[in-house]
């Protein structure tokens, strides 16, 4: 990742260089919005999950004149993979003397898949008294592990939590980079969205809406 981002930095300096005749004027360089869209897009978690999954259909055999009625009933266990991270499209970046203004989106599930490699017949565990499963209902069941390991992984806080800090951890990385290769320190000021793009606020009115949720004090009014 390392790597990368100093792969980035030099294209910027290269880019930002000019001549004129023979005199070579000061390289220009500073935080450009689409490099850092790029580093976010290569920022994503990925989150590995063991789960099992449950299939169930009522009266799904039905015997002679209704009699001898039999469920469906059978479970998955599986792996799957989650990743994690935030829409790129919805950075944004403010560059005013020293100080580095960045939206940055709340992290969300960007992808979710059961490892196919993880099935095999064993994975399939069939109530004694079910109806026979077929394969159709073998697909069905994959599909819908899939949905529950998304919605699972969405209700998870700590670790959509952690796929935005990566995020601003190689963000903050990168304007670092910048700075020391133009003798800067820039200051970076957060404003934080959601996953749709709606504004969530600053960096200091989390801190001061966390506070005031501790000690049940309320914020003040303008």
């Amino acid at each position: 990742m390392k790597k990368m981002i100093a792969l980035l930095l030099a294209l910027a300096a290269l880019l930002g260089c000019t001549a004129c005749g023979q005199k070579e004027e000061a390289p220009t360089v500073e935080p450009d919005v689409a490099e850092m869209r790029a580093i976010c897009e290569l920022s994503t978690m990925d989150c590995y999950y063991h789960n099992v999954a449950k299939y169930f259909e009522k009266d799904a055999q039905k015997g002679f004149l209704g009699i001898g009625k039999k469920d469906k009933r059978f479970w998955i266990e599986y792996s799957g993979v989650v990743q994690m991270g935030i829409d790129a499209s919805l950075v944004k970046i403010e560059v005013e003397d020293m100080r580095v203004t960045i939206t940055i989106p709340e992290a969300k599930v960007l992808k979710c898949t059961v490892d196919s490699e993880s099935l095999s017949q064993n994975s399939y565990i069939v109530d004694e008294n079910s109806a026979k499963v077929k394969a159709a209902d073998e697909v069905l069941a994959v599909s819908e592990a899939e949905r529950q390991l998304e919605e699972t992984a969405a209700k998870d806080k700590t670790l959509l939590a952690n796929a935005q800090q990566r995020a601003k951890s190689l963000l903050e990385e990168y304007i670092k980079n910048i700075g020391e290769a133009v003798g800067k320190e820039y200051k970076i000021d957060w404003i934080y969205v959601d996953a749709s793009g709606n504004p969530l606020g600053t960096a200091a009115d989390a801190s001061a809406e966390t506070a005031s949720a501790e000690t049940g004090a309320e914020m003040p009014t303008a």
